[in-house]
């Protein structure tokens, strides 16, 4: 039968109605508030244990106001009327204390040792977090102080009489409370309870965090009530077989200062070297012997760190030992062996917790201590461009074999062996010097199997050799009379000669006296400038200056692109008219003569690269003055007819004339280097090995900075920042384009169908280059307009826009010089702006009448002049313009800087504007991205800019080309 009572109660009703019972406040006694008493009391609740230990029981505040034991137990702290938080705390602590290792039974004194050691500060912790105050058990029940700073057990020696104190504390406390009886608390360790007032019955109790749990005999003297006496007969015996152990556990102090404490035992390092007569080894081991076998890892790594300083300055290789036992013996080479054996046993022995054992036989070996003398001089001068290069070495009262010295040092050798034993190093300031100097003539040399030797034009290398005191001067007469080549204040100021019509600016003056430098010591040198800075004003001056001192003298010869021999006739014309300048346009059969016989009588001789190819047996029959060669980036490439005809043409004086004498790589610097100052950079396959593969695949900036001090001399280089107050200011501006929709879909589709083909390619770039730079020209016409690549009509959105901006530039009085690659593309723009009522000129590689149609613009009022960047990259002076359109971006910036700067030279008078017209989402916008990274090098060799992010030269690399098409 079901009863008709109650329903039962839900299970979570049961349970908060238990919870909610037991903490409801017991409302028939008033509240007591709760305290913790610590006290030492005689034993511990194990047996019969009579040992003083540290103990701990719940307390309760009396009716008076007092702290009393009252029915504060731990088994009644649930009955008392108290704070729960409090309560529990307390009532935490007991039932760790009764459950622990150390379980106690009493309801009484619990000792706190019976608390597990890792939760002992965490139940001290929450029992103060609680608001429970711990108090003293006796007395007055003062306040137990726990500092905020955990202290560490350390061993205290002290010097009492004439006996030692040994006694267990806890470092950082004051000497009142540090003298006070002490007990520890835990096993381990954790902490030291300091008692006052013991015997007074009054307890004041500090109880110090420890900040590692101590174990073992530190454990022991901390728990002792005082101190062991050591007397005087006992002391050595203490110092020299316990002290140390106990230092193994513990610091060891003297708070006193009393007693002077030997240094903790470490591990010894012991090296081991072995010599006999032929033969020396090395091997090291730990010794650990004094620390029971205990590691030290930072002791150690300090040891290992002061050898290898030491080893590392006498360039020996001493083993790092194992963990445990001894390294292989590794038998040493004999320079190593003797610089060991000397200098490095007694150098390694001076570092503390090292030994260093010496087995076998005496060595033999000692370092000559007196510094070694080098000197160099140069053989006679033979009439070529190579001194054979002597030193005379001595080392005190020994002279060194020359041929030994290069061996030795061409081998890397550390050390000479100079007979007896003795050595002298070779890793020495004033040998590596010489290494270098070595190192650098033999990479050099023209001729390998020959001795030492260096060249003339190595005017850098002289001149280091001779402030380092190595160069016997009195011994290189040429060196003395060309010094000044390093040393621009040297180069002797020469006055504009009288017949030149032209005003010099300041740095054209210094471009004088640096040519007619050159000229009279017959060297040569490239002159760098920028384009516009008036590179032929400087070489006419000197020209004039030098037919002014001798009337008679031999012509100079010119070789300048076919484009520009007019304008070099017609400038020596404006600016030296008493010149007499015979122009070579012609081979002999249309001209009738011989060279001798057309250049009779001339001052200067004009002709092209292409005739000086033609009839290179014919010029090197004439006597020439000089030889001048313009735009000689046109010889580049040292494989080039061009190239060897000039470097075989006779002239006592050369110099090269050229805005750009690296596009591509540094192998184009060498050919230039290389005509004007002939094995200043050695042969093509020694500049590869010393300078370009370290400095455009490794960039090497140590070397680098070689080559810029090694060209400095024969190279004149002014950019137009150094010159900026002279020139008018240059804007430049990319206008992005948007292809019509019918060019983007013609664009894209042969886009996507060349790029396939192209990654194809990059998989052997070099072999496939031609194909590569074909495709990429292909895709850069794409751009500009399909039908220059036969696919398909569009209408041009670039032409529209240069339409648009031509119109306005004519409108406003400006005058523009329109630029492109692809002559199609300049013919059709020029017939677009025709349309639109522009006049304009046009000049190309075809144009039969070039200077006639430079004249007509520059005399003339047409709003446009185009030019092709081949045709007008070089030779032009067009000041006439200040806007320059390029419809067309390149990845080379030198190519692009030659032709904006047929506007923006010296003689400009007007701001000059320059737009870059790009196509947008095209290989045009890669080709804008690419130019900037390709500038580097230039800048970089050129013009000193930093080396430190060098990363390769211009010349397009498989990455880059994969970036053109991603």
């Amino acid at each position: 039968m079901i009863s008709a009572g109650r329903p039962p109660k839900p299970e979570w009703q049961r349970s908060l109605d238990e919870l909610l019972a037991q903490s409801a406040p017991v409302v028939d006694e008033p509240p007591v508030d709760l305290c913790l008493f610590l006290s030492v009391r005689r034993g511990g609740g194990h047996g019969r244990s009579t040992a003083l230990t540290l103990t701990a029981r719940p307390g309760m505040r009396g009716s008076r106001g007092t702290w009393i034991k009252g029915r504060a137990g731990w088994s009644q702290l649930a009955a008392l009327p108290a704070e729960p938080r409090a309560r529990a705390a307390l009532d935490s602590l007991g039932r760790i204390g009764r459950s622990g290792n150390g379980a106690f039974l009493s309801d009484e004194w619990m000792p706190l040792a019976a608390v597990p050691p890792h939760a002992l500060w965490l139940q001290l912790e929450t029992v103060a977090a609680a608001g429970v105050p711990i108090v003293s058990g006796s007395g007055a029940h003062h306040p137990v102080r726990i500092p905020d700073e955990a202290a560490t057990a350390a061993v205290a020696v002290d010097r009492r009489g004439s006996s030692l104190q040994v006694r267990g504390i806890a470092t950082g406390l004051d000497d009142e409370l540090a003298a006070s009886p002490a007990w520890v608390v835990g096993d381990p360790a954790v902490a030291v309870a300091y008692v006052a007032d013991r015997d007074g019955d009054d307890e004041r109790i500090t109880l110090v965090r420890l900040a590692e749990a101590v174990t073992g005999p530190v454990r022991g003297l901390l728990a002792r009530s005082g101190a062991l006496t050591i007397d005087d007969g006992g002391r050595e015996t203490f110092v020299n077989e316990y002290l140390p152990r106990l230092q193994l556990d513990a610091p060891v102090v003297s708070p006193r200062g009393t007693v002077d404490l030997p240094p903790v035992p470490a591990p010894v390092l012991e090296i081991a070297v072995d010599h006999a007569a032929d033969t020396t080894t090395i091997s090291a081991r730990w010794d650990r012997s004094t620390t029971r076998g205990r590691r030290d890892a930072a002791h150690e790594a300090g040891v290992l760190a002061a050898v290898a300083t030491v080893a590392q300055s006498l360039g020996i290789d001493v083993p790092q030992p194992y963990a445990s036992g001894s390294t292989p013996a590794r038998r040493l080479a004999p320079a190593e062996a003797a610089i060991l054996l000397a200098e490095g046993v007694p150098a390694l022995g001076a570092i503390d917790h090292v030994v260093v054992l010496t087995t076998g036989d005496d060595s033999p070996f000692h370092a000559v201590v007196d510094a070694p003398s080098v000197q160099l001089r140069t053989g006679d001068d033979d009439g070529s461009d190579w001194f054979d290069l002597h030193a005379r070495v001595t080392v005190g009262e020994v002279e060194v074999d020359a041929a030994t010295l290069y061996t030795a040092l061409a081998a890397g050798d550390r050390v000479l062996f100079l007979g007896n034993g003795s050595y002298v190093r070779l890793d020495t300031p004033e040998f590596d010097r010489l290494r270098l100097v070595i190192d650098e003539a033999r990479a050099l040399v023209d001729r390998p199997e020959s001795a030492l030797r260096i060249n003339r034009y190595n005017v850098g290398l002289w001149d280091e050799l001779t402030e380092m005191g190595l160069l016997a001067a009195n011994e290189a007469e040429w060196w003395l009379r060309v010094r000044g080549l390093t040393d621009d204040a040297a180069i002797v100021p020469v006055p504009p000669p009288s017949g030149l019509r032209a005003t010099l600016r300041d740095y054209q003056r210094v471009g004088l006296d640096w040519l007619h430098f050159l000229r009279v010591h017959g060297l040569g040198g490239i002159l760098a400038d920028d384009m516009g800075l008036g590179k032929t004003v400087q070489t006419i001056a000197m020209m004039q200056a030098a037919v002014e001192s001798d009337a008679d003298a031999a012509p100079f010869l010119i070789v300048a692109p076919t484009s520009v021999v007019g304008n070099w006739a017609r400038e020596c014309a404006q600016f030296a008219p008493d010149l007499r300048v015979a122009t070579v346009t012609a081979t002999r059969t249309r001209r009738g003569t011989t060279i001798a016989e057309a250049v009779a009588g001339a001052h200067v001789v004009v002709t092209s690269y292409a005739l000086l190819r033609l009839e290179q047996e014919q010029y090197a029959e004439v006597e020439w003055s000089g030889l001048v060669l313009d735009e000689a980036q046109q010889i580049k490439n040292p494989s080039s007819r061009g190239y060897r005809a000039a470097r075989s043409l006779p002239a006592p004086f050369r110099v090269v004339i050229t805005g750009t004498p690296m596009e591509n790589n540094l192998l184009e610097l060498w050919s230039l280097v290389s005509l004007v100052a002939p094995g200043l950079l050695g042969t093509r396959e020694a500049f590869t090995a010393l300078y370009r593969t370290p400095i455009e695949k490794n960039g090497d900036t140590a070397r680098l900075d070689l080559l810029r001090r090694r060209i400095r001399p024969f190279l004149l280089r002014r950019t137009k920042e150094l010159v900026a107050s002279e020139l008018p200011p240059k804007q430049e501006t990319v206008l992005e384009v948007t292809l019509h929709p019918t060019h983007r879909r013609l664009y894209d589709r042969r886009f996507h169908r060349e790029r396939q083909r192209l990654l194809g390619l990059l998989d052997d770039a070099d072999a496939n280059r031609f194909a590569i730079f074909r495709s990429l020209t292909m895709l850069r016409q794409l751009a500009l307009d399909p039908a220059l690549v036969d696919e398909g009509e569009a209408p041009s959105a670039k032409l529209d826009a240069l339409a648009e901006l031509l119109v306005e530039a004519a409108a406003e009085g400006h005058r523009v010089l329109v630029l492109s690659q692809f002559t199609r593309f300049l013919r059709a723009a020029r017939d677009r702006c025709a349309a639109e009522g522009i006049r304009s000129g046009y000049l190309d590689g075809t144009t039969t009448h070039r200077q006639d149609e430079i004249d007509r613009f520059r005399d003339g009022d047409d709003p446009a002049f185009f030019v092709s960047l081949k045709a007008g990259g070089v030779g032009l002076n067009l000041v006439e313009a200040d806007y320059v359109v390029l419809l067309d971006p390149w990845w080379n910036p030198a190519v692009e800087a030659q032709a904006i700067d047929r506007a923006h030279r010296i003689g400009q008078t007007r701001p000059v504007i320059v737009y870059r017209l790009v196509a947008a989402d095209t290989v045009e916008q890669k080709v804008i991205a690419l130019r900037e990274s390709k500038a580097e090098l230039f800048s970089r060799v050129l013009d000193g800019g930093e080396a430190g992010d060098f990363t390769g030269g211009p010349r397009l690399t498989a990455a880059d080309i994969r970036g053109l098409i991603d």
